[in-house]
């Protein structure tokens, strides 16, 4: 039985469920994330002209997942919404990993870091909370 319980747990624990959202809890939190952003239109334009498409995408935001990934473009390109996705991906593949947060990602996580940036899982004080709202706005979206 002792030789058995290392390789359950690794079992356990090696499973893509334990490691990773879904393929659909992802493809949920984004949909709600682009309605919360843009009530999903593509050619919205909103913090002061800074956020474009369906994400609200900023310039920044959209070279860190062009450099990191493979995906190309331009950041005009975030006003397709085929495109703004690949590049929400990519900038999720990057930052919201089991490995970087020390734990499962959860759709929270994808949230507020699409808000907040890539260190909003650990926001204290006013940014928190700001962003507990927004996740309040997005898991309303997810629950209708």
């Amino acid at each position: 039985m002792k030789t058995l319980l290392p390789l359950l747990l690794l079992a356990l624990f090696s499973t893509p469920s334990a490691h990773a959202l879904t393929e659909k809890e992802m493809n949920d939190v984004l949909a709600a994330i682009r309605v919360v952003e843009s009530n999903n239109n593509p050619n919205a334009v909103g913090d002061s002209g800074n956020a474009i498409g369906v994400y609200q995408i900023w310039r920044v935001y959209h070279q860190d997942a062009v450099e990191f990934s493979k995906i190309g473009g331009e950041y005009r390109d975030c006003f397709d919404p085929d495109y703004a996705d690949k590049v929400v991906r990519a900038y999720m593949k990057r930052y919201a990993t089991e490995k970087r947060l020390g734990r499962k990602v959860t759709q929270r996580d994808i949230a507020v870091m699409h808000n907040g940036g890539p260190r909003a899982v650990w926001a204290k004080g006013k940014k928190k909370e700001n962003l507990d709202r927004y996740w309040a706005k997005v898991k309303m979206e997810l629950n209708k």
